[in-house]
C-alpha cells in the first residue's frame, strides 16, 4: 500500500487526509526506518508493508468501535506507537496516553512526538502492572488498547483496571482464538468488564485478518489487580 493508495483506502472510510496529515505519516515513516536500524522496534520496513500493517492496520480501530474523538486513549505497551499515534495524527482532538516498559522505545517516541509536532500525548516508562495501580492512572481513561502478543487474560489484567467504568478495553488481535476467548472469561468477570462483541476485519492488498475484542468495564476492578509484575503472565486469572 503506497501513501497515495493509503489516503484513498482511508477516503473510502469518510477520513480524508489533509496534506499537513500525510506529511507527518510521511516523517513517521522516515522516523520508524531511522531509528530502526538503532534500536529494534519493527521487522516491517517496506514502506508499503509499513503504511498497510502499522499505519493502516492503527486507523482501522476507528472504523470497527465507536471511537469518540474528544476523549483519552492509553495504549498499552506501545512499541513504536501502534496504534495510538497513527490515531492520533487522524485525529488530533485524541488525548493519547502511552505507557511502554522499554525505556528506549519511549526515547523514540518521545523525538517523533516533537518531530511530528503532536499534543496532549503522554508518554511513561512503566510496567503495565505497576502503571494500574498508580491512582493517578488507574479508572482514568475512556478507552485502553493493546496490540501485543500476550492472551487475552493477561492483557485483561494489565489494561481493564485502567479504564473508567463505562469505558472500552479494545484488544487487538492478528488471529481468532476461540480458546483464548474462553481461558479470558474468568478474567473480564474478575476484573469488572463485560465482553461486548468481537469484530473481525481484512486488511486491504494482503487480505490478512484482524480482529478487535471490545469489552467494557461495568464495575470497578478489585484493588489486588494488577497483581505485582510478571505475576499476570507467570499466573493467569482462571
Amino acid at each position: 500500500m503506497r501513501p497515495e493508495e493509503f489516503q484513498q483506502a482511508l477516503a473510502k472510510h469518510g477520513i480524508e487526509l489533509t496534506p499537513l496529515q500525510m506529511e507527518q505519516f510521511a516523517a513517521y515513516f522516515n522516523c520508524l526506518i531511522e531509528w530502526n536500524q538503532k534500536m529494534n522496534l519493527t521487522a516491517i520496513t517496506e514502506e508499503k508493508e509499513v503504511y498497510l500493517k502499522h499505519f493502516f492496520d492503527s486507523v482501522a480501530l476507528a472504523f470497527e468501535t465507536d471511537l469518540a474523538t474528544h476523549s483519552h486513549l492509553c495504549d498499552v505497551g506501545s512499541g513504536a506507537g501502534f496504534p495510538s499515534i497513527p490515531l492520533k495524527i487522524v485525529f488530533p482532538e485524541l488525548e493519547i496516553t502511552i505507557v511502554d516498559s522499554l525505556n528506549k522505545r519511549i526515547t523514540f517516541l518521545q523525538n517523533l512526538v516533537a518531530k511530528l509536532q503532536l499534543e496532549d500525548v503522554h508518554l511513561y516508562h512503566d510496567r503495565a502492572e505497576t502503571f494500574g495501580q498508580n491512582p493517578q492512572f488507574r479508572g482514568q481513561f475512556d478507552y485502553v488498547t493493546a496490540r501485543a502478543v500476550a492472551r487475552l487474560n493477561v492483557l485483561t489484567e494489565l489494561c481493564l483496571p485502567l479504564v473508567k467504568k463505562a469505558g472500552y478495553f479494545y484488544a487487538l488481535k492478528a488471529a481468532k482464538s476461540e480458546e483464548e476467548f474462553i481461558e479470558a472469561k474468568p478474567a473480564i468477570s474478575q476484573l469488572g468488564g463485560k465482553f461486548i462483541m468481537e469484530k473481525s476485519f481484512s486488511l486491504p492488498v494482503s487480505g490478512d485478518e484482524r480482529h478487535v475484542l471490545i469489552i467494557q468495564k461495568t464495575k470497578e476492578t478489585p484493588k489486588k489487580y494488577p497483581r505485582k509484575p510478571g505475576t499476570p503472565a507467570k499466573q493467569p486469572i482462571k
